[in-house]
């Protein structure tokens, strides 16, 4: 390896070395999830949270509700009157009736489309950003997880109000943990279970077929011990007859 060569990996782990921490500093610790993208209870909850409370306004245009319907083992019809509330078909995509532009003028910015964001973010990541919203000084709603978030707290009334405590360390005030200061129409255990539904629902959303794959995959470990058995008999017997 020469010098230049050399001289570019080196930056490159440096590099890595030093942004990790800085990405990290600041920001709530990340709470397991513990999704599991076999449940398909899990995502069919999931799934009903995602339309009644994010669909107004993110967009999933990667999924079809006629896949989803496949994936869930669900009834078309069933999806049609529980999952869709626009004047859509099943075959179409599951996407919002705003306006990028009209979004930006109501909003400020347009919220981004959620068809891939457990696969950018993580679902631990999605899991803790749902779980850490809170009521600052000012009445507004904000998040630890991404402090000055411009999204607002749709989900307030099943968690509740939280309300953030400080502590000062090495003379930077920062927040320490949050407190629930109004309970909402679920206990935190309950809200807990729905956000991993949520997120849940999110890693679906990003690799649809990662039910099918995992499920193929079972088979496929299970014909290779069946493979690996059999040509060790195969190999004793030929052996035997050798000595």
């Amino acid at each position: 390896m020469d010098k230049k060569s050399f001289s570019v990996i080196f930056s490159l782990v440096a590099l890595l070395v030093i942004t990790t921490p800085v990405f990290a500093a600041g920001a709530a610790a990340l709470e397991h999830a513990n999704v599991n993208i076999r449940d398909t209870a899990a995502i069919q909850r999931g799934a009903k949270l995602f339309v009644n409370y994010c669909l107004s306004c993110h967009s999933a245009s990667y999924m079809r509700y006629n896949r989803l319907a496949e994936d869930l083992g669900l009834d078309e019809e069933l999806v049609m009157e529980n999952l869709v509330f626009a004047d859509v078909k099943i075959g179409e995509t599951m996407d919002i009736a705003m306006r990028p532009a009209d979004a930006e003028a109501w909003l400020g910015a347009a919220p981004p489309d959620l068809s891939l964001i457990s696969r950018s973010r993580g679902a631990d990541w999605l899991y803790t950003y749902l779980l850490t919203f809170y009521q600052d000084a000012s009445g507004g709603w904000n998040n630890q997880l991404l402090p000055n978030a411009s999204m607002p707290h749709v989900l307030w009334q099943m968690q509740g109000i939280q309300k953030p405590v400080y502590a000062t360390h090495d003379g930077v005030e920062s927040i320490d943990h949050l407190v629930l200061a109004e309970p909402g129409l679920q206990s935190p255990e309950e809200y807990k279970d729905s956000m991993r539904d949520l997120a849940t629902f999110a890693e679906y959303l990003g690799e649809p077929a990662k039910i099918k794959r995992k499920n193929v995959g079972v088979w496929v470990l299970m014909f290779m011990a069946l493979f690996a058995l059999l040509s060790y008999l195969l190999k004793a017997e030929y052996w035997r007859d050798v000595h």
